[in-house]
């Protein structure tokens, strides 16, 4: 079966027989881009139908001849081996080196540039030529512009387009690239445009062509036949466009009885029984035909051969190359394709998405002809007619200058993908099915997005996470609730929630990444927190009782009890985490006669149904609303609560809902609340509806913090300090344990009941010394001896009615308290000799024995340790300032662990950042990336926060980290990166249905 694999090659048929030639033979000069073969074999179809028609065709490429020769057979085709632009500097198949990409082609197209004009134009003139056709090489259109030659450009995008990020990125000095890039274009004719496309203003006018795909020469059977690969056998093709060293293909990442054909793998490499090696001149598409998917990268080529062959596709993101998202978008409405993720590539999880592959339909139905359609039109160019599109050419460059903008103004290490605004229409690109498939209808209806909303207040600020919430939400129009089987229950529900004539209000409140500060914050701590990119969007409508839309059981009880204003809440993701998608209330069951129920008989209210106890976070906000500032909620409201904050990674998911939550309700109903004084209040439905025992950093940071800042805030109890900016040198992470965490389990309540032990037993021992007299020192004057006297009742006095712990300093602890505070003490023990320890939400069992010491030494030497880091923020970019800084990270770590508060997953991740950290490298001059690390925020779990260099080097040591803990562990940790504004920051926005 290998030899057959090795001995199928193209065998082309020479050139095909085509209509009759025109009377004039015509001479086309064909540039073809260095990157990748994609442009080559697109090329060669157009090239195959020009020749067909009679005419000569010189191809100026980097590719190999047999690409051409193979398939073309004729005397007048002619090969010229020149590299002219280098494309994308890839460092494997899926990586790509922006800063590399952008030297390379200064010194390929940009030094050289004048000796290159001068010899092209020279060469179009020797070779006679009457077009210069381009794909999609810039220099090109300016020498054919040089020569007196018209010219016109093949394609998806444009390499101004791609370098741009690239330039934004890595390379701001090299950014006169893409307006030299550009300007070349701009000499182009006309743009004959292939669909998958990308924003390229530089081109004045657009033709848009079908595909253009490589035709097939033999059929399904017969290859399959060839290769000895019976009927019934599942084949999937591995094609990533040449087998990056390292790959090691397994036999059991393959379902039982599927075979993998392999493309463009390397002669020395082995492969096991069911990997069949592919000769390098293969010809792709007739394999892929007898295929039943394809695994590999997105690229034109891959893309459009599925499309027309209809192979259902898994594919798998390149980092950093702008056309992908275009691509991807047209695989996904045609139902052709299917993600996997990087690392199930990698480590061989590959079952899953080829049985899913199998069950796709693809249904690409729009002409294949593209290759016959462009020669057609290159053809009519060349004899001197005229394909100038005018109408509509100065709209569509502005909106896709618009586009391009967009994408360059994107936060970095954020996959936006393409604006949802960009709109793909029928007429341009005809890309859009008649049925949208099930990919798209997960996050919204077909054809939805957030311009189907009016935005009456506020700014999205450019946060595509809100744009995408807005798009769902839109999505949720037209969803019929009678047919429940086509989709979630939640969206079920939650597309009966809001009436589209009344306004929606929609607040945004981020996770946290605790850098340093964590369980010392209820103990009056600086903590320093960033906000993190994920975050909770709540959407929320109020209205009349009467007018307000109910679910069926809704009705029927205010059928019963009349028009009474009702709570309905609807939360995204419940899928995920085992929880009832929905939650309705009364708000009269908040009411106790006249007044608010108590917080503990809210409490017992949510407990009642563990399902729906998550409701808490959320309805709990009008309670404490209601009690601390005297609300009176008449209206009936509607919630819609979606977070991309995971739960149980330590990041402060909960927070970000209350947030959320609670500055949704202060915009419906004109609330004027501070940022401070929201969190303060959030802080409320934890501690005391929730039951969950936490400090106010997660609420602060959630509500007061700002993107790429540290909130550097005093718990006193919640000062902001100041907005401290991150060092650009200096990057952090948050790598998730795997191990849930949750700031109402045991051990956090049992520490923190010890902490508060702790505090109370300096404040007795203060207490007892200030009664004792203080002896005169014989070598001091009495003078001396009153004013040290005075200084040592007034300092003793402070600490006997200390509130904060974190306001004693390390040496004042160690000289008058450490040695009397005990290890350990039983509940009845500690209640019998200083009776109740002044914690209004802990409860201490008198039957527990709690540690006291480490909980009370961790405040106090984590205060510090904060506040040296943060100064230390400010010091030299040196490698002492991060090891500094990473040892302060290590010492809070291990603090926690002597409270208790450890875990084996999240130890495992520090000693990996460790290990990491002192390996010996190598080179001499390569210190180390990573730095430090430490467990965050309540502990037992959830997650680490890493410190490094902000640098490529730290981001691959980050994915090591992940692939050693998984080898160890079996979970892959998520890695949190990037940050976000706060919900103070964002504000709200006020949105309406347009076609309301």
């Amino acid at each position: 079966r290998a030899a057959a694999a090795r001995r199928m090659v193209a065998r082309g048929s020479g050139a095909e027989e085509a209509p009759p030639p025109t009377q004039q033979r015509l001479v086309f000069a064909y540039y073809i881009t260095g990157h990748g073969f994609g442009h080559a074999t697109r090329a060669l179809e157009v090239v195959r139908h020009l020749i067909g028609a009679g005419h000569d065709v010189h191809v100026v490429t980097a590719a190999p001849e047999f690409v051409f020769t193979t398939e073309i057979d004729s005397p007048s085709l002619h090969i010229r081996r020149v590299l002219l632009d280098c494309g994308a500097v890839q460092a494997d198949a899926l990586t790509v080196d922006r800063l590399a990409s952008l030297e390379k082609y200064h010194q390929t197209a940009v030094v050289p540039r004048e000796a290159i004009l001068r010899t092209e134009v020279e060469w179009l003139h020797s070779i006679k030529a009457d077009l210069v056709v381009s794909d999609v090489v810039p220099v090109a259109c300016r020498a054919a512009a040089d020569a007196g030659i018209r010219s016109v450009c093949v394609t998806n995008f444009s390499w101004d387009f791609i370098y741009a990020e690239y330039v934004v990125a890595a390379g701001n000095h090299h950014r006169s690239i893409v307006w030299q890039i550009a300007e070349d274009y701009s000499h182009c004719e006309f743009l004959l445009r292939l669909p998958g496309y990308c924003p390229m203003p530089a081109f004045r006018d657009v033709i848009d062509v079908p595909l253009v795909v490589r035709r097939l020469h033999k059929s399904r059977s017969e290859v399959r036949k060839e290769l000895g690969i019976a009927e019934d056998v599942k084949v999937v093709i591995f094609n990533f466009g040449g087998q990056p060293a390292g790959w090691k293909l397994k036999k059991e990442w393959l379902p039982d009885g599927w075979l993998c054909l392999v493309c463009g793998a390397s002669d020395t490499q082995e492969l096991p029984p069911n990997y069949v090696k592919l000769a390098k001149d293969a010809y792709t598409p007739d394999l892929m035909a007898a295929s039943d998917c394809m695994l590999g990268k997105i690229g034109y080529g891959t893309v459009s051969e599925a499309l027309a062959y209809k192979l259902p596709f898994v594919f798998v993101r390149r980092d950093y190359f702008n056309e992908e998202p275009f691509l991807r978008n047209m695989l996904e409405h045609y139902q052709c394709g299917i993600e996997m993720i990087r690392r199930d590539l990698l480590t061989g999880h590959w079952k899953p998405y080829l049985l899913r592959a199998l069950t796709l339909k693809p249904c690409y139905d729009r002409p294949i002809n593209g290759g016959e359609v462009a020669a057609h039109i290159l053809q009519d160019t060349a004899v001197g007619k005229k394909y100038i599109s005018g109408k509509l050419s100065g709209a569509r460059r502005l909106r896709d200058a618009i586009v391009l903008g967009y994408q360059l103004q994107r936060a970095p290490g954020r996959d936006v993908g393409i604006p949802e605004w960009y709109s793909l229409s029928e007429k341009e690109i005809g890309v859009r099915p008649a049925v949208a498939p099930a990919s798209r209808r997960i996050n919204g209806s077909a054809g939805s997005s957030f311009e189907d909303f009016e935005i009456l207040h506020g700014d999205m600020q450019g946060l595509t996470d809100t744009m995408a919430f807005l798009t769902s939400l839109s999505g949720l129009v037209g969803n019929d609730p009678r047919i429940p089987e086509k989709q979630s229950r939640e969206r079920t529900a939650a597309s009966v929630l809001f009436d589209l004539e009344e306004d929606i209000y929609v607040a945004r409140a981020p996770g946290r990444l605790d850098v340093m500060g964590g369980i010392a914050d209820y103990s009056g701590s600086l903590v320093l927190q960033m906000p993190i990119r994920e975050a909770c969007h709540v959407a929320i409508q109020r209205s009349d009782p009467i007018k307000q839309k109910l679910w069926k059981h809704t009705q029927a009880r205010q059928l019963a009890n009349g028009a009474v204003p009702i709570l309905q809440i609807v939360s995204f993701g419940s899928e995920l985490s085992n929880r009832a998608p929905t939650f309705d209330m009364d708000l009269s069951d908040f009411m106790d006669g006249d007044k608010p129920i108590s917080y503990e008989k809210a409490k017992e209210y949510f407990s009642q149904d563990p399902s729906q106890k998550w409701a808490a976070y959320v309805a709990g906000t009008v309670l404490v609303l209601m009690t601390e500032l005297g609300v009176q909620f008449t209206d009936s409201m509607s919630i819609l609560v979606s977070s991309s904050v995971p739960e149980g990674k330590g990041v402060s998911s909960s927070a970000s809902v209350e947030v959320a939550t609670m500055s949704a309700i202060a915009a419906v109903y004109g609330l004027n609340i501070a940022p401070r004084d929201l969190a303060i209040l959030c802080q409320k439905v934890e501690n005391h509806i929730v039951g969950a025992p936490c400090g106010v950093m997660d609420q602060m940071t959630s509500a007061c913090g700002e993107a790429n800042k540290l909130l550097a805030m005093v718990c006193q109890p919640a000062e902001v300090k100041e907005l401290v900016s991150i060092p650009t040198h200096i990057r952090f992470w948050g790598l998730d344990s795997g191990i849930r965490h949750s700031v109402g389990g045991t051990d956090y309540g049992s520490v923190r009941v010890g902490t508060y032990m702790g505090r109370k037993l300096i404040k007795c021992a203060a207490s007892d010394l200030i009664s004792q007299s203080f002896p005169s020192t014989p070598t001091q004057s009495c003078d001396a001896s009153e004013e040290y006297e005075k200084y040592g009742v007034d300092l003793l006095k402070s600490e006997a009615s200390l509130q904060y712990l974190c306001n004693l300093p390390p040496h004042r602890y160690e000289a008058a308290y450490a040695r009397d505070i005990p290890e350990f003490i039983t509940g009845d023990e500690f209640m019998e000799k200083y009776g109740d320890h002044n914690d209004a939400v802990t409860v201490i069992d008198p039957k527990r024995s709690y540690s006291v010491k480490a909980p009370t030494r961790h405040p106090i030497y984590e205060n510090f340790r904060v506040e040296a880091f943060k100064a230390l923020l400010t010091a030299a970019k040196t490698d002492e300032q991060l090891s500094a800084l990473g040892e302060l990270m290590y010492q809070c770590h291990y603090s926690y662990n002597a409270c208790g508060l450890g875990s084996d997953g999240t130890d495992r991740l520090v000693n990996l950042v460790q290990e990491i950290q002192h390996r010996k490298t190598t080179s001499q001059h390569e210190g180390p990336s990573l730095f430090g690390a430490k467990i965050t925020g309540g502990g037992s779990g959830g997650s680490v926060c890493v410190i490094g260099k902000n640098s490529l080097k730290s981001s691959e040591e980050i994915f090591e980290i992940q692939k050693r803990y998984k080898a160890a562990t079996g979970y892959l940790p998520i890695v949190f990166e990037g940050s976000s504004p706060g919900a103070g920051k964002f504000g709200y926005l006020k949105i309406r249905w347009r076609s309301a």
